[in-house]
């Protein structure tokens, strides 16, 4: 029998390497057993995790003499037989579930310590996202640069080990932050604890590079895989914070969520958000120096631009003539004296009694009756909301407007 071209050249892997392939896909099958849908996929439906986690702690209460099929059937008995049979039969294929000896007809199982901390691995996974594996990774490194039986290839292993996570790790928050503002919010928990981060590997990229200098290539892609990965940590918190306005608060819906909602939303989806509410209110009033103390106060997307040149002509300031506003406030007094008829209080109820159209607008007047702070009127509304199928409005709420001293 003539040899292969792989036997002539020495590149035939040799028994020892196949051994040690299988022992690390063994270890990697018992890791990931209760994720595993069957021996090549994973699961899609989160129960059958349960399964596999109810199954391995009730293993870890029983002790050194293990579960027989009974007693693990009667630990999932709230999940259907043929669940229950499928991940048995796939826990048992992966190695997470074993016979307590080799033997036939073995009827007492035990549960591998491996799969128990795959589990636990996958759990702390889901919730930040990675980034307390990477602290404890980072000072397990940290240790094992202070270790002096470390070996300079150990050190450039671990090094690109942790240039690639911190590439991959960027390319995946710059993902985020180009992305929709709602997919950032989800992995939010991926931003936490950045500058910590960031402390630790530049001080292991120190120690690395002081202990073993012949590392300095190695080295220099862990750096700038590190800044590659600040810069965009930081750009997506700035998106992050951006989008959640000037209160900082994100809880709050962004507008991309709103204008999504008011295009694929249905007219009684639309319609209900404004149930309750029988009209528009009407702006309050505010100071003029309020409002621009208000404006100069806001935050600003691009910076002031400069103040055109006074001219020379002495400003006497503002005119005391204000036509436009007088005109307007005797406008809603006429309104507010209307409505009264000499009196000193009416019901809402009574003003509004009509076409629907034409009650909005009286109401809407009466509001700025009420917000206008010169003016001698108010709305006193009452708990309560009283409904009329045949009236208009078919919502009321009783109320009462009212005069507070001489017109």
């Amino acid at each position: 029998m003539s040899a292969t071209p792989e036997q002539e050249s020495g590149d035939a892997p040799s028994l020892d390497d196949v051994l040690v392939g299988e022992a690390v896909l063994g270890v990697y099958r018992q890791m990931f057993a209760a994720l595993a849908r069957d021996g090549g996929a994973v699961v899609d439906d989160p129960e059958l995790v349960d399964v596999a986690e109810t199954l391995l702690a009730a293993f870890a209460d029983a002790g050194e003499d293990g579960l027989s099929r009974e007693q693990m059937r009667y630990v999932c008995r709230r999940y259907p037989n043929e669940v229950f049979e499928n991940r048995l039969r796939v826990l048992k294929g992966l190695g997470a579930i074993r016979e307590v000896f080799p033997k036939p007809n073995q009827l007492r199982y035990r549960a591998s310590f491996t799969s128990v901390v795959g589990l636990m691995f996958v759990r702390r996974m889901m919730l930040d996202g990675g980034q307390s594996e990477m602290h404890r990774l980072l000072a397990l490194e940290q240790l094992n640069v202070a270790d002096p039986r470390m070996t300079p290839d150990q050190a450039r292993a671990g090094a690109e080990g942790l240039a690639r996570a911190f590439r991959l790790w960027s390319v995946e928050l710059l993902t985020l932050t180009n992305g929709t503002i709602e997919e950032l919010r989800e992995q939010a928990p991926k931003l936490w604890g950045t500058e910590e981060i960031l402390i630790r590997a530049e001080r292991l990229h120190g120690a690395i590079l002081r202990r073993w200098p012949q590392l300095d290539r190695t080295c220099t892609e862990l750096r700038a895989a590190i800044y590659a990965y600040g810069d965009a940590s930081r750009r997506a918190a700035a998106r992050l914070s951006d989008s959640a306005g000037t209160t900082r608060n994100l809880t709050l819906l962004p507008p991309e969520t709103w204008r999504t909602f008011a295009r694929t939303a249905t007219r009684d989806d639309l319609a209900a958000v404004l149930d309750g509410f029988v009209f528009d209110a009407a702006a309050p009033w505010h100071e003029p120096a309020a409002v621009v103390t208000a404006v100069e106060d806001g935050p600003r997307a691009t910076p002031p631009r400069p103040a055109p040149p006074r001219p020379s002509v002495p400003d006497h300031g503002l005119s005391d003539e204000t036509g436009g506003d007088r005109a307007a406030l005797e406008r809603l007094r006429e309104i507010a004296e209307q409505v009264l008829r000499g009196r000193d209080r009416v019901a809402v109820e009574e003003v509004l009694d009509r076409d629907w159209v034409a009650g909005r607008r009286m109401l809407a007047d009466l509001s700025s009756v009420h917000l206008h702070p010169e003016l001698p009127y108010r709305l006193v509304w009452s708990d309560g909301l009283a409904v009329r199928p045949d009236g208009a409005p078919t919502w009321m709420s009783p109320g009462v407007f009212e005069r507070t001293g001489p017109s």
